[in-house]
């Protein structure tokens, strides 16, 4: 039994005619998996959206389509790019002693303990969520990974450092345990190097402006040296 519940309806119309189930305030579905032919549905928006957003993709939700109760998992939901409204949800419906795939968010807890928080670290989390595989009733919400011990800016989270629930695996057996989850960085460090690369910048520039200055010609549009060449070749002729 799932804490997540949506009652839907069945539907007749597909294609290009869901626009109007849309308009209507109805979020079109399907269902996939234990009947023969994929179940199409409709439901709530407001209502729909709220259980999604509860639900994620790791928690099974409790359907009611019709009077006939499924059990099902979130394999996608299309939003659409402007309006960022959902347009339509695919439901995989499981078993309750199958094991089944689903993504489940990573948390990092613990940092605020860290040798590196005290020394004004910042970690940045490269992976935010895994693929487990688990019976519905053992799929956990989120994984939880300690940051506690966190120190040099060499230290990192990894596959490896993952404690999973009893009766959850990763989905992705050759998923290597050294991929990193979370890294560390100095930002003050960085912010120092910026600092610096654009100090060298900004006297670069100067420096072509100085160069720049020295080689500009003079008002009869030659250089100095020409200027006295040229005085000194008309004196000449004079003479002649």
């Amino acid at each position: 039994m799932s804490d997540n519940k949506l009652s839907l309806e069945k539907r007749t119309v597909s294609g290009k005619k869901v626009a109007s189930i849309r308009a209507a305030g109805f979020i079109p579905s399907v269902i996939y998996g234990e009947e023969k032919e994929p179940i199409l549905a409709q439901s709530s928006y407001n209502e729909t959206e709220k259980t999604l957003r509860e639900a994620g993709y790791h928690s099974t939700i409790d359907l009611t389509v019709d009077g006939k109760a499924y059990m099902v998992i979130v394999k996608n939901i299309a939003v659409d790019p402007v309006t960022r409204k959902i347009v339509n949800v695919e439901f995989q419906a499981v078993s309750a002693d199958k094991p089944v795939e689903a993504t489940t968010p990573i948390v990092i807890v613990g940092f605020d303990s860290s040798e590196a928080n005290k020394l004004h670290y910042v970690y940045t989390q490269a992976l935010e969520e895994i693929d487990v595989k688990a019976k519905p009733a053992d799929l956990p919400k989120e994984l939880t990974i300690n940051a506690s011990k966190l120190a040099d800016l060499d230290d990192k989270l990894t596959i490896a450092d993952l404690v999973l629930p009893a009766g959850v695996e990763l989905a992705d057996k050759e998923l290597s345990s050294d991929q990193v989850i979370a890294s560390l960085y100095d930002p003050a460090a960085e912010a120092a190097a910026r600092e610096a690369e654009e100090a060298a910048a900004k006297e670069a520039a100067a420096a072509g402006e100085t160069t720049e200055a020295a080689d500009v010609p003079s008002d009869n549009g030659s250089k100095p040296e020409e200027s006295a060449e040229s005085s000194e070749s008309a004196e000449k002729s004079e003479e002649k």
